[in-house]
């Protein structure tokens, strides 16, 4: 007997445990595949989610009816928003983890979607025909079909991990690589290449001498990931800091002669943004040492991970390096660090709605597209399995644009420009970060999602009562003044200056140094008003700030957005043959026929097409 199913997802990961929930609560009937069920959405690098860009992604994902956000809300053990000495456009939520208790509660959320099953096995082959996938056959030999695949493997496909001279094949500690696919896919024409990626030793927390380091706590108030929760993390454990020197250094070098990075063993690329502690050594020769960070990996467990040294040098170098770190002289390791090489497929060769070009039906996921994090993965598994239950449902394709959310920027760079390293988000690769809050993601994705059949009506009314008191607060701002009496005292503590008569709040609010919560401190009547909100209120109160604080940037913003997606209007077809355009120059037309763009706008972001270039394409379509 063959079982069918609407959309089988390969791998439960972050990627995969998303594109599972969102195809299952669309309607899809899911058979989500794994190599082991105790592992789903595997916390295998950090325990921690969020941070600077990744923090709203996992916003977005949330606001469209993802999970990620409600189980690091559940799993926390520590909140911090991060640059808040920055601009609202920079501030970025991150939360340590119970690594364990995460992955419990993604199964608890996976087993209670009624449309989804699990499956544990491997798969190492795809039913293909005719260029279009048709199901999958795992190494039991079972079969499975369905209308459509989501791949998202992780770092499984041929994987191999590296520690000093010795090689382990696997894709992540103690478990197996995954073989077959990237053979199959490579014959039916996909390009693929290999990338690496690393992870530290983890050691006991019974061995460090905490008293040495120095402590950093979470936020005294701290926040929440998910728009619909109302519950306020209680106690929050600690991370500490530590850091390299000479001495850690020169322990290191002894052990670079076995290490798989400088003996040629590694070819592949590494992440720039997260290098290993070795690439460190040898990048910034001229620094005399190196900020880490001792990450609590649970509530329940003395277990710490060591963030910024990302190792694969022997473990023998690796314990003798750490135990010269001042606080970690007696550290003794759980399990070493490791590199890992693993297969993934030039991300060109997918459409913005992340199904291939060459295979029909077939979606990529995760780090099988080039990216790391599980923030990244994250979101495009929920778009793919939006995606793939409108493909066989024959309806029309789901894509957020670039000036919508930084999914909509990450999935972007992805199909137009590809990568050449792991792909990692920053605020920097947005174009319009203060549209791309943190604080607004509900406001800009939950109304997309809930016309889409994802977003269920809670979070819309959530949205809707969010808006309508935003709006109230505005309105209120501007219609009521505050008197010198009940104001210049707190503006003489800040240091700015006092003001002589009644002043309209929306004109203090202006001010950088001054806050709503200041303000409402001083005033009677506005604190009366403000406490009739009952829910999220520190929230939608600092979203109304930032909306009066920086209305003129948001404004021009927007009106840039709107020019540039003039150009997103204008739509190619993707079967234009581009090498009947002789006025393009030759890259230009390889490029556009390799990626085909959806868009002139998309078009225009491609490396190595010029204004020039796109001005003949707006000629030949009579713009």
């Amino acid at each position: 007997m063959i079982d069918k199913y609407d959309i089988i997802i390969v791998g439960a990961g972050h990627a995969g445990c998303e594109a599972a929930a969102a195809a299952g609560n669309m309607g899809s009937k899911v058979l989500l595949i794994t190599m082991d069920m105790n592992k789903i959405a595997q916390m295998s690098c950090n325990p921690a989610m969020g941070g600077i860009a990744k923090g709203q992604i996992i916003r977005e994902i949330d606001a469209m009816g993802g999970y990620s956000g409600i189980v690091t809300d559940k799993t926390m053990i520590q909140f911090r928003m991060l640059n808040k000495s920055k601009g609202p456009a920079m501030w970025s939520p991150r939360a340590q983890c119970d690594r364990m208790e995460f992955s419990l509660e993604w199964r608890k959320i996976i087993e209670n979607i009624e449309n989804i099953d699990m499956f544990q096995d491997t798969v190492n082959e795809l039913i293909i025909e005719k260029k279009e996938v048709k199901g999958v056959k795992t190494n039991l030999g079972i079969k499975f079909m369905s209308k459509a695949v989501i791949l998202t493997n992780g770092t499984f496909l041929n994987g191999l991990m590296h520690i000093g001279k010795v090689k382990i094949t696997g894709g992540r500690a103690s478990e197996p690589s995954s073989f077959g696919i990237t053979e199959q896919l490579k014959k039916a024409g996909f390009n693929y290449g290999r990338m690496k990626t690393g992870t530290p030793c983890r050691i006991d927390g019974r061995t460090i001498e905490f008293e040495k380091l120095g402590e950093q706590k979470g936020d005294e108030n701290p926040g929440v990931f998910s728009f619909i929760n109302d519950s306020i993390l209680k106690e929050q454990k600690s991370c500490y800091i530590a850091y390299t020197d000479k001495n850690v250094h020169d322990v290191l070098k002894k052990g670079f002669d076995d290490s798989p990075m400088f003996d040629g063993t590694i070819k592949s690329i590494g992440p720039r943004y997260c290098p290993s502690i070795e690439d460190k050594i040898i990048t910034f020769a001229d620094k005399e040492k190196h900020q880490l960070f001792l990450e609590p990996e649970g509530n329940d467990t003395v277990e710490y991970y060591i963030n910024g040294f990302s190792s694969s040098l022997p473990w023998e170098t690796q314990i003798e390096g750490i135990r010269k770190i001042e606080g970690l002289e007696k550290a003794k390791i759980f399990r070493p660090g490791y590199a890992i090489e693993y297969d993934y497929f030039d991300p060109t060769q997918i459409y913005h709605t992340l199904e291939t070009k060459i295979i029909q039906n077939l979606y990529f996921a995760g780090q099988i597209n080039g990216t790391t994090g599980y923030e990244e993965a994250g979101a495009q598994g929920m778009i793919a399995g939006i995606n793939a239950n409108k493909k066989i449902n024959k309806k029309e394709e789901f894509i957020i644009n670039r000036d919508e959310a930084y999914i909509g920027v990450l999935i972007d760079d992805l199909v137009t420009k590809g990568v050449n390293e792991p792909y990692r988000m920053f605020t920097a690769r947005a174009e319009f970060r203060i549209l791309l809050r943190q604080d607004n993601a509900d406001i800009r994705l939950t109304e997309k999602s809930f016309f889409i059949g994802l977003a269920k009506r809670e979070r819309l009314e959530r949205v809707n009562y969010k808006k309508t008191l935003i709006n109230e607060i505005i309105d209120y701002f501007q219609k009521n003044s505050i008197t010198p009496d009940e104001i210049n005292k707190k503006l003489e503590e800040i240091d700015t200056n006092k003001i002589k008569q009644k002043t309209r709040l929306c004109n203090l609010i202006l001010r950088p140094n001054i806050s709503i919560f200041d303000l409402i401190k001083c005033s009677d009547k506005l604190k009366i008003f403000v406490d009739n909100i009952k829910k999220q209120k520190n929230e939608i109160l600092e979203c109304a700030e930032i909306s009066m604080k920086y209305n003129g940037y948001i404004i021009r913003e927007r009106i840039i957005a709107e020019k540039l997606k003039r150009l997103e209007d204008v739509k190619l077809n993707k079967n234009i043959d581009y090498n009947k355009f002789l006025s393009i120059s030759t890259e230009a037309r390889q490029k556009l026929n390799n990626i085909k763009p959806r868009t002139i706008g998309q078009a225009s972001r491609i490396s190595g097409i010029s204004p020039s270039d796109i001005n003949v394409l707006l000629v030949s379509l009579g713009r």
